[in-house]
């Protein structure tokens, strides 16, 4: 990351917020991606919708943006696809071990004082700090 913008950080923050909080009024969900994501999946049809309508949003605002002129980062990914597919596994490995993804937890969780969402977002931080810690520094 070479590019900090702070403005365009706390702008698309203040919009992540927002986002959580219209979902958590207008329908009392709570706008964790994991959990949007299963339910959508799920067998459950009366709520397929909205998360359909969600994850649409998630996909199209990138896009939308790009089409308004907005550069689009290109994302660096590994030469190894088995890498690519173990952090996916891994990923989802731990969001169904925490009960729910970053997303979840850090936005939603931790707006409502969850305790759970509390320690699980400690754990996050701490992971990713100890990751970035030994990547850079070889440990």
């Amino acid at each position: 990351m070479s590019h900090f913008t702070p403005v365009s950080a706390l702008i698309g923050g203040a919009f992540i917020g927002l986002a959580a909080a219209l979902l958590m009024l207008g329908i009392g969900r709570i706008a964790g991606i994991s959990g949007v994501l299963a339910g959508a999946l799920g067998p459950a049809m009366s709520e397929r919708g909205w998360r359909i309508a969600f994850l649409a949003g998630l996909i199209a605002a990138p896009i939308l943006g790009a089409a308004a002129g907005f550069p689009l980062p290109i994302p660096v990914m590994p030469a190894n696809w088995g890498i690519v597919v173990a952090a996916g596994l891994l990923v989802g490995f731990g969001t169904r071990l925490g009960s729910g993804c970053t997303s979840g937890h850090g936005v939603c969780g931790m707006a409502r004082l969850s305790p759970r969402s509390i320690a699980a977002t400690i754990v996050f931080m701490a992971t990713a700090m100890i990751v970035v810690f030994v990547m850079r520094h070889g440990g």
